[in-house]
């Protein structure tokens, strides 16, 4: 069965193991917690290598370095709720008018405002995928005491986890017989590239996809956190004539800054509206906004980062093919793994200070799938050592 439809059953939280020595040792939600390791191994946080996160190994760009630096005389004042600023550069960057762009608090902030402005009753994700979209939905049912019927496109490992465009658009519409069970889905949550696995959704079926959302007035959210790294197959466009796509997108992933917060919607004016209605003041502070119009303004940083993970990419693949490391091909800065012993790998790594991720609790996936992150060739030699001994 190519695809399947189904009512996740699975709780947010799962269950800790009745072993008190295992209790820190599940794994995250996320990647990136290097503060909860560091303090467990009794060593700095800069210590530790995390390839969890999939963060631009070439670091914070000196312009945008720069950009704060001038900036800090003006956190006296209030930052400008609307990142006037920050929004027209985006639109430059885009090829597209302001009045399309919402920024943001990083990607996972708008993923919880769409949510909560589309209200949704019927939800369509693919799976295995990133965990807030659910989360976001289950948050506002909690809140709303109302529930929401999510239902899963779950792609298979024989296909390399590729999402086929047409049944995803029949798992969409009322057309179908498992669809008809819940006559047809108001809102779809669909991350290209996709997070954990790395596969694309080429432009041409995700323009399928985008036409079959205005036909059935589904509101489709197209979460391209890092479609940086093939932007010929972004749909960001095509917001200009379709008021039921939103995409979303991070400068966090590609621009190394997470720490800060950026990120921003594109959709039709009469959708953000909608969005901007629900939306909190003053989410973006006034040095995300100068390092957000600093890290677009920076061509030669992005050039040399594709540069630098074209290249480091290649050293990974060669060394997983070497230690008969499955792994699948990716269209971003990260390889999604299978091992028989993966989560005893991940715990092994981990007492060397090295993240990586478990993705056990990503829906579609179970023990013996990891993710790694793209770092610079000194920390992806270190991790491809240490897997030798390991494997």
């Amino acid at each position: 069965m190519i695809w399947q439809y189904k009512q996740h059953e699975k709780p947010l939280e799962q269950e800790q193991p009745e072993q008190e020595q295992l209790e820190s040792r599940q794994p995250e939600p996320h990647g990136g917690n290097i503060y909860k390791l560091a303090e467990e191994l009794g060593i700095s946080e800069d210590e530790i290598i995390d390839f969890s996160a999939s963060i631009n190994p070439l670091g914070v760009p000196k312009s945008v370095v720069s950009a704060i630096r001038d900036g800090i005389k003006t956190i006296i004042d209030y930052p400008d709720p609307d990142a006037r600023h920050l929004r027209l550069e985006i639109a430059r960057h885009l090829h597209m008018d302001s009045h399309y762009v919402l920024c943001g608090n990083g990607s996972t902030e708008l993923i919880y405002l769409a949510a909560r402005a589309l209200r949704p009753e019927k939800v369509l994700i693919p799976a295995p995928t990133f965990s807030e979209y659910e989360r976001a939905v289950k948050t506002l049912q909690a809140v709303n005491q109302t529930p929401s019927q999510i239902n899963y496109f779950v792609t298979l490992e024989k296909d390399n986890f590729d999402l086929n465009a047409e049944r995803f658009i029949a798992a969409m519409s009322k057309d179908t017989k498992a669809s008809a069970l819940m006559n047809s889905v108001d809102t779809v949550f669909l991350c290209n590239p996709n997070n954990p696995t790395g596969r694309v959704v080429s432009r041409n079926n995700m323009l399928k996809i985008c036409n079959a959302a205005l036909k059935l007035k589904t509101y489709l959210v197209v979460d391209e956190a890092f479609i940086d790294f093939c932007p010929e197959e972004s749909v960001v466009k095509e917001v200009e004539k379709n008021p039921y796509l939103i995409v979303l997108r991070s400068l966090t992933k590609f621009y190394a800054l997470s720490g800060l917060r950026i990120g921003y919607a594109v959709a039709h004016p009469k959708t953000l509206d909608l969005l901007a209605r629900y939306k909190e003041p003053w989410t973006v502070n006034t040095l995300a906004q100068f390092a957000g119009i600093a890290a677009l303004k920076d061509t030669s940083y992005r050039l040399d980062s594709l540069k630098v993970i074209e290249h480091e990419s290649a050293v990974i693949e060669d060394g997983l093919k070497l230690l008969n490391i499955r792994y699948f091909e990716s269209d971003a800065n990260f390889y999604l793994l299978k091992m028989r012993n993966a989560q005893h790998a991940a715990l092994q790594l981990r007492d060397k200070g090295i993240m990586v991720r478990d993705c056990s609790n990503f829906i579609g996936l179970d023990e013996n799938y990891l993710r790694i992150a793209v770092k610079g060739n000194k920390d992806n030699m270190r991790l491809l050592k240490e897997l030798s001994k390991i494997v």
